[in-house]
């Protein structure tokens, strides 16, 4: 089967932060009958680019080559045994109506992730998370076809390389992949987190003293809904920069440095998470507007579109953020979003943190 495939194709509509850059062909993936030929057409105008719901990009300028639009659909239970169910989704299905999808089998684990966007196939590539979990928890495994040679692989957790926001996926040096099924394995024993951020506070407002998984998912849907802009609304493309990770001491001293400077523990011993957030409004921007490039007036972590900004007016606007977090506190901030070409981007400096 032949798949979609358009010219000169606006992807502005395809893009959270609503940017008017353009493809040089657009292939439009909706069946896994449609791979071979998709794969075809983009080894025959390079460079590829996978696009899932356009949720963690920021496009500079019109792209060369072919973008790859994931439109796979399709979820379904594996398997079941002992409270544990192993559930499947194709890449191309939204991840927050996935999440809800389990959520009404009875399945718990995804919940503090409602209302993400972007999809599922998009989901391992950045290890996604919010309010205390990340994917990686409840992840199976992945099906993947090779961009290089069309060569499929089955990915197992280890093989993923999850780390906080970053996976194998992101990682330069790795062979392009095309992610076609994710997998999950839930639970029907709740284990809800409710410690972090304000869902505890969430719930009491909702009137909800003893929660299940699904209260937990609505707790969290309204305090996104609260803080975060619509994307349909006000392009953006949720959280831009990533909590930096620092030495454990040096937070320490950081904190004794800026009271009232939120520190986490990270994963990784001896080291610790700083709000990237509180680090940007102590420097001024949140609020902040350059023409049509701006920084959302409730949260400081969001870039946000205001109809005509640019991808390049967007990134030199974070690049000021960057310079004046650097200057002001000696740390680095690095961006959560795909930009693309990366040729337009600045290399994220590297320091000893």
């Amino acid at each position: 089967m032949a798949p979609l495939i358009r010219r000169a194709a606006s992807l502005k509509d395809l893009n959270t932060f609503g940017i008017d850059a353009r493809a040089e062909q657009l292939v439009e993936l909706r069946s896994a009958a449609e791979i071979p030929a998709a794969l075809a057409a983009a080894r025959a105008h390079p460079p590829a680019l996978v696009l899932g719901g356009g949720s963690n990009l920021l496009l500079t300028r019109d792209l060369p080559g072919t973008v790859l639009r994931v439109m796979l659909s399709g979820r379904r239970i594996l398997d079941e045994e002992s409270g544990q169910a192993l559930v499947e989704a194709a890449a191309g299905e939204p991840w927050h109506d996935f999440v809800e999808w389990t959520l009404s089998l009875g399945l718990c684990g995804l919940e503090n992730l409602a209302l993400i966007p972007g999809t599922v196939g998009a989901s391992p590539v950045q290890n996604i998370g919010a309010y205390g979990v990340e994917m990686s928890e409840s992840f199976d495994s992945l099906d993947a076809i090779s961009l290089r040679d069309g060569s499929a692989r089955r990915f197992e957790r280890d093989d993923c390389r999850f780390g906080y926001r970053e996976s194998v996926f992101r990682r330069a040096g790795d062979a392009q992949w095309l992610v076609t099924a994710v997998r999950f394995r839930l639970s029907r024993t709740p284990r809800l987190r409710l410690d972090y951020g304000e869902i505890r506070a969430e719930l009491h407002a909702l009137g909800v003293s003893s929660p299940d998984a699904r209260d937990v998912c609505r707790a969290v849907c309204a305090i996104r809904r609260r803080k975060l802009p619509d994307p349909a609304v006000l392009g953006n493309a949720g959280s831009f920069f990533r909590n930096p990770v620092v030495d454990a001491a040096r937070a320490e001293r950081l904190r004794a440095a800026h009271p009232g400077l939120p520190v986490h523990p990270a994963e990784a011993p001896g080291r610790a998470k700083l709000s990237a957030a509180w680090l940007i409004e102590r420097c001024g921007w949140k609020g902040h507007r350059d023409g049509d490039a701006g920084v959302a007036d409730a949260h400081a972590l969001v870039l946000v579109n205001h109809g005509q900004a640019s991808g390049a007016q967007i990134l030199a606007l974070a690049e000021r953020i960057r310079a004046s977090v650097r200057e002001r506190f000696g740390v680095e901030l690095e961006p959560e979003p795909l930009v693309v070409p990366d040729s337009e981007a600045p290399p994220p400096r590297r320091t000893r943190q």
